[in-house]
């Protein structure tokens, strides 16, 4: 009996193997169309696909996890933070449009090399494949042929779906000019080989051999599936557009058995996901959220633990608020539970430690020091960001990367009730707001500091023992020593604020309680 899977991606990894056969080589595969911004909602297709590859690595498949940058598509609409004038681009090929900010060789490579460079990091294992030079160097010419002969069949398939039916002479082939790089042609004639003849409305015809000259596609329902076949693809994900009765992928395996003769892969369908309280994205309306930027303050292995634990056909929202805190304390409890120092029944375990054996790109050999997210805001802040200062002792390089993005979450999404800053000295503005009892604990405080070491607990009965002896509130008391370190009337846990600083700097500072 085949054993139940303890994640989603052993389960598809499992249903690959099913469906396609037990080989020791998989091609797994994804792709987008970068006609913009490559933002964190379509991340969701790659690290989808980077999981499952992982999995069937993880039981000794070799898998090959290619990555299609579909940029032979044409540019059909200007995002709305471009310049006005690309709408004269609209019509040709995304990698022949000019870079707008000039830094790359195109308008697609801007912004495929902006998602490739910005995971790079994350490990995942991708071969990245360019359709614009792919299919100019006619290597497809034989499969557009297959295509283009068999076209009837397509057209009977797409037809069933549609409210009007395709015309009996069309032909799913789009011809790029030669002259004007542009979309604007009609066919005039196929010759059931390799020769197109067509005319552009710039004025320019030709007939075409598409084995030699390099500037036809096949329409998209088509070019999937001829790709699915060309590259022997055994596991493509999509998103939920596309798996619609009579969509993308629901035309596209039908297709692929009429014309290829071949089952369509194993397919996984996803949700979307969006950034909390921002709405869905879209690159077109400029609604967007970079991968770097979410690897600002998420660590890559972080960030794979928020997919790992949630099913593909779910939605989620990604967090910068105080969401941030609690996503970091579950991925250290899971990492614990990997080292067994967790208390959970065999089940639990088993799921937790797989999740987060998925999760990490590399697999530490002990469990290491585990700074909570919540700590370190406190240390950075005490530290004005200095992150040597702030984990003083640690040498951990995974610490340090953590508490970067401790630093970029309270620079750009902790709330302000979240942020302080230390006083340098007590202000008369400070004074005049402490009362007579908050005035007296304070200064019982300095003394016992400057008397006295303490550790977090002694320093914490101490606080009590100063408001017993005064006779007054200890939520007075918090109040004023929040007010007089920080100027907030909340702030860190006290003790341990106050032995991070240092009970010297602490002391001399309340030396200005009058």
């Amino acid at each position: 009996m085949e054993e139940q899977a303890v994640n989603w991606a052993d389960g598809a990894a499992q249903k690959i193997i099913k469906e396609n056969g037990d080989k020791k080589k998989y091609v797994c595969a994804s792709g987008i169309s970068p006609s913009g911004h490559i933002h964190i909602g379509n991340f969701r297709e790659v690290i989808t696909t980077a999981l499952v590859a992982k999995s069937l690595r993880g039981i000794g498949k070799d898998v090959r996890f290619i990555y299609s940058w579909d940029e032979f598509d044409a540019f059909r609409k200007v995002p709305k933070d471009f310049p006005k004038e690309f709408e004269k681009y609209l019509g040709m090929p995304l990698c022949k449009v000019p870079d707008p900010h000039e830094c790359h060789e195109s308008y697609s490579a801007h912004f495929e090399k902006e998602m490739e460079d910005s995971i790079v990091d994350m490990n995942l294992g991708i071969e990245y494949l360019y359709q614009g030079k792919l299919y100019q160097s006619c290597i497809y010419a034989d499969e557009i042929k297959k295509a283009l002969v068999n076209r009837k069949k397509a057209l009977e398939i797409l037809n069933k779906y549609r409210k009007e039916p395709l015309p009996d002479d069309w032909i799913p082939l789009e011809v790029f000019c030669e002259k004007c790089w542009k979309n604007t042609t009609n066919i005039l004639a196929y010759d059931e080989k390799y020769e197109v003849h067509y005319e552009c409305k710039c004025g320019h015809s030709n007939k075409i051999d598409f084995r030699k000259v390099g500037n036809v596609k096949l329409s998209w329902r088509l070019d999937w599936s001829m790709r699915w076949a060309y590259e022997q693809v055994d596991f493509e994900p999509g998103g939920k557009d596309h798996s619609t009765a009579g969509g993308s992928f629901e035309t596209g395996k039908q297709i692929s058995k009429a014309i290829w003769k071949r089952n369509a892969p194993t397919y996984l369908a996803y949700e979307w996901i969006a950034i909390k309280g921002g709405g869905e994205f879209s690159s077109s309306a400029g609604r967007v959220i970079l991968p770097k930027e979410v690897l600002e303050v998420y660590e890559p292995d972080v960030l794979q633990f928020l997919f790992v634990g949630t099913q593909p056909n779910k939605t989620f929202d990604i967090s910068f608020d105080l969401d941030v805190l609690k996503i970091y304390e579950d991925f250290d409890k899971y990492e614990r539970a990997y080292f067994g120092k967790e208390e959970l029944s065999e089940k639990e375990a088993k799921k937790l430690k797989r999740a987060y054996e998925l999760s990490c790109i590399s697999i530490p050999k002990k469990l290491e020091d585990q700074p909570t997210f919540r700590h370190l805001t406190t240390l950075l802040q005490i530290h004005e960001g200095d992150v040597k200062k702030a984990i003083k002792g640690i040498k951990s390089e995974r610490v340090v990367a953590r508490a970067k993005c401790v630093w970029n979450w309270l620079q750009k999404h902790a709330p302000e009730d979240f942020k302080f800053s230390v006083h340098e000295k007590i202000t008369k503005e400070v004074n005049e707001h402490l009362s007579e009892k908050q005035r007296k604990s304070l200064q019982a405080l300095q003394k016992v500091l400057q008397k006295k070491k303490f550790n977090e607990q002694s320093l914490f009965d101490e606080f009590y023992s100063i408001c017993e002896k005064i006779g007054f509130k200890n939520t007075e008391f918090f109040e004023g020593a929040y007010l007089v370190l920080i100027g907030k009337k909340r702030g860190p846990k006290l003790a341990t604020f106050i032995l991070a600083l240092g009970q010297k700097r602490i002391a001399t500072l309340l030396e200005g309680v009058k």
